[in-house]
């Protein structure tokens, strides 16, 4: 049953991953790239750290992985927020199909108008 549910899980996070890179080549801008991959990689890596916990079921090797898969979850997001945060304020520009541009004209925008 053990191996079951730890193929499932590989599986499930080589699926997420897979889509991340997938999400890379395909979306057409930066923001849009980053979102994608932070998403589908942080989900992907969750489950792929706790297959390899289910697998060698031992207390120390688990604890090291759920605290990789908080630490991650923790910080890919974060560090993701802020990198896009950063090329939008060294005016990356979005794509032209962007609809909602919620920094634009607030006090925190300090890029000239286009």
């Amino acid at each position: 049953m053990t191996e079951i549910l730890v193929t499932l899980a590989l599986l499930i996070g080589t699926i997420f991953v897979f889509l991340a890179s997938v999400g890379i080549l395909r979306m057409p801008d930066l923001l849009t790239r980053m979102q994608a991959t932070s998403k589908a990689v942080t989900l992907g890596l969750g489950c792929l750290m706790l297959a390899e916990a289910m697998h060698f079921g031992e207390a120390g090797t688990t604890v090291r992985f759920i605290t990789v898969i908080l630490f991650f979850s923790l910080t890919a997001p974060v560090a993701a927020h802020v990198i896009a945060r950063a090329a939008y304020f060294m005016d990356v520009r979005l794509w032209r199909g962007s609809v909602v541009d919620e920094l634009h004209g607030s006090e925190t925008d300090r890029r000239p108008d286009v």
